[in-house]
């Protein structure tokens, strides 16, 4: 009898082990399970971390054109240099006209190699043949242009300073190539009053660069109100920041 009542207590100890078995090991294998999901979280985590990272890419895509943001959506032309929309305020003198940067950087990029720039270059000039511009260099003297002397050679009108360089201009107008590519300003609206510029009147920065105007008067509320000129000559395609538009000495 006992030994019978102990070989049952055996098999149902077995038994009951049996039964046990599968539900620790299902225990493990959520527990495991759990893990292997924690572990994608971590990866998520990880990918968030990855899409952090490309928004700081575009962050910075975005401070590099922000100070293109404000210029003229009329501006088509792009520096020769970074592909960029061009700043009318920097540009390089040469021998068929000005070429125009984003940033004063490009200048010496271009100027160390222009021929390597030569297509683009041309693009640029190209996207801007249509847009209006204003003779306001004498190309004999570089002096301000008197629009009371006018000289007309090979079709074309051409103005100056004074009666002494229209009869230069006259004689050998080849001469003068250069001067008159370089004697015109796409800025051809007062900042202040909205309305042509007068070429003869203009006020010098102290950074050495020139703000054309309608009037004399006009150089005054210029400079009292740099905010809000700054952004009128933006809308014209040239950059300066209020702290730029300080008289010159």
């Amino acid at each position: 009898m006992n030994k019978w009542m102990i070989a049952t207590a055996i098999g149902a100890a077995l038994t009951l082990g049996m039964a046990v078995t599968p539900v620790t090991a299902q225990h493990g294998h959520d527990h495991g399970h759990e893990e292997h999901d924690h572990g994608h979280k971590g990866h998520d985590h990880g990918h968030k971390g990855h899409d952090h990272g490309h928004k700081g890419h575009d962050d910075g895509h975005e401070g590099h054109s922000h100070a293109k943001k404000m210029g003229s959506t009329k501006v088509k032309a792009l520096c020769p240099v970074m592909g960029e929309p061009i700043d009318f305020s920097v540009s390089v003198a040469t021998d068929d006209g000005p070429v125009f940067m984003c940033c004063p950087g490009c200048n010496k990029k271009y100027e160390a190699n222009p021929s390597k720039y030569a297509t683009k270059v041309a693009a640029q000039r190209k996207a801007l043949s249509g847009l209006a511009k204003v003779q306001v260099k004498c190309p004999v003297s570089g002096e301000p242009t008197d629009p009371d002397v006018v000289v007309e050679v090979g079709g074309k009108k051409v103005s100056l300073c004074c009666m002494g360089c229209a009869g230069k201009y006259k004689k050998n107008p080849g001469s003068f190539k250069i001067g008159l590519a370089n004697s015109y300003t796409y800025q051809t609206k007062c900042p202040v009053m909205g309305t042509d510029i007068d070429p003869a009147v203009s006020t010098k920065l102290a950074n050495g660069q020139s703000i054309y105007l309608c009037c004399k008067k006009c150089e005054k509320k210029l400079f009292q109100n740099p905010d809000k000129y700054a952004k009128a000559l933006a809308s014209q395609g040239y950059e300066f920041e209020a702290s730029d538009l300080k008289p010159g000495k």
